[in-house]
């Protein structure tokens, strides 16, 4: 999977570059047209992030929760840090996600797929372009790959050597992350070990520690029957799959290579992109560029999207109808799940699209509070999701998965939770580059809250 010539897909006259003909929104404007080039150039010679036999791995394990056998748990940070960038940062967002998926487990009966916002989630969009602060227009932050949050000229001009920084830190990310799933950390036999200081001592912690005993205790069960554990891969170590929004088309292009055992092409940024519900025009360069690659799509649709349009999407980024090919993300806000989803479900259903449905309580629901954060309410989180299940239950449609935006840091981003974060606290710890997360605590505050959705 070398450097690759741009050749057309053989059915759809589709190119790595043919969504350079259609209206790319949400790209910045490179003031350094040689520069860009150069960026391109440096990607394109450099190895794959991921590999196509994984794509099809995952595509596989979504084809089993499309088929109601199995949960995605897709979760990770708003928009990932050139500066807060470490191994400990890596292990606690991995521990979290790890607790969380245990807790579903453990309730549901069910494997749960963990998918990262990792490993190249380093752009964000923006409503606009342009942000003002006391009479002074900047260009708005677009994440780290893009330019830098400090508000003055120098740093928020785009820059295109950061695309090649932000491969680089994804390289470092991945590795990292292999190491610890393969590697022993990921263990069921070290559950108790996935609990952070901050989060043992809490009544969540606590809870989870129950969940932690009794896995322990049928562990020894299958031991004391003679049951190999060391033999069980199932026991020592676990998938983990990277994710991000393929918001920067450069950066994906150069990424994007042709298997050399099949001719699929293949975005090897990471293994599941997903278009926004900014991007996701079905006749842009984003849908455009995700329709030629055998990765698995998710695609974000707010209260707006019409029954028409999400399955004009699926027809153009699913035609063939592959189980796991595409997961649809719905972001809707507390209070508008139940007027919206019903008739996308029963179109898309209609169609025979065999999807992954997926909620994303988080981003329909943010809002900025009197001193100014960005914030979310935990309460219209698990409002929405309450919704969302009940929606699903009630035309007998799976509710496949959980999008949500946290981080293993003792953050004071988003309001409520067991631990009753006030507005008056958010500027404690409020560490965020972009969108409120959940933390810790309350990010399996809202797992177990899903588990209980999850058994009925």
């Amino acid at each position: 999977m070398a450097t690759r010539p741009r050749q057309k897909s053989p059915s759809s006259g589709w190119t790595t570059s043919s969504w350079r003909t259609r209206p790319a929104a949400q790209q910045p404007e490179w003031p350094d047209a040689a520069a860009l080039k150069d960026a391109e150039a440096a990607l394109a010679g450099l190895p794959p992030l991921v590999i196509a036999s994984e794509a099809r791995r995952l595509t596989q394990e979504l084809a089993a929760v499309a088929r109601g056998e199995a949960f995605l748990l897709q979760a990770g940070d708003c928009a990932e840090s050139f500066h807060e960038f470490s191994a400990d940062s890596i292990r606690d967002k991995l521990k979290v996600i790890l607790q969380m998926a245990v807790t579903l487990t453990y309730a549901a009966g069910v494997p749960v797929v963990k998918v990262g916002r990792i490993a190249g989630q380093f752009a964000k969009p923006r409503t606009s372009p342009i942000e003002r602060h006391d009479g002074v227009e900047l260009e708005a932050f677009r994440g780290h790959m893009v330019n830098d949050e400090a508000f003055d000229q120098d740093a928020r001009r785009p820059d295109a050597t950061r695309l090649v920084a932000a491969y680089h830190q994804a390289a470092a990310t991945l590795n990292l992350l292999r190491a610890f799933t393969k590697g022993g950390f990921a263990a069921l036999s070290h559950v108790h070990q996935w609990n952070q200081e901050f989060v043992a001592s809490s009544s969540e912690g606590r809870r989870y520690e129950r969940i932690a005993k009794e896995i322990d205790r049928a562990l020894r069960f299958m031991a004391a029957c003679g049951i190999g554990l060391q033999d069980e891969e199932g026991l020592r170590e676990t998938d983990f799959w990277t994710s991000h929004e393929a918001l920067i088309l450069p950066y994906e292009e150069a990424l994007t290579r042709r298997d050399s055992l099949t001719g699929d092409w293949v975005a090897c940024s990471g293994h599941l992109l997903w278009v926004g519900e900014r991007t996701r025009h079905l006749d842009g360069a984003h849908v455009e560029f995700l329709s030629g690659v055998i990765n698995p799509l998710g695609v974000k649709l707010s209260a707006t999207a019409s029954p028409q349009e999400v399955v004009a999407l699926c027809e153009r980024l699913d035609p063939a109808r592959t189980p796991g090919r595409l997961t649809l993300i719905t972001r809707m806000g507390a209070g508008n799940v139940g007027r919206s989803l019903p008739a996308l479900i029963e179109a898309v259903r209609a169609a025979g699209h065999p999807v992954v449905w997926a909620c994303d309580p988080m981003h329909g629901n943010t809002f900025t509070s009197d001193n100014g954060h960005k914030t979310r309410r935990f309460d219209d989180i698990v409002g929405e999701l309450r919704e969302w299940f009940a929606v699903h239950r009630a035309l007998g449609s799976w509710p496949g998965g959980l999008h949500v935006e946290l981080t293993g840091d003792n953050v004071t981003e988003c309001l409520g939770g067991a631990e009753a974060i006030g507005e008056g606290d958010l500027g404690q710890r409020y560490t965020t580059t972009c969108d409120p997360r959940l933390n810790a605590r309350q990010s399996l505050d809202l797992a177990f809250d899903v588990a209980e959705l999850l058994r009925g």
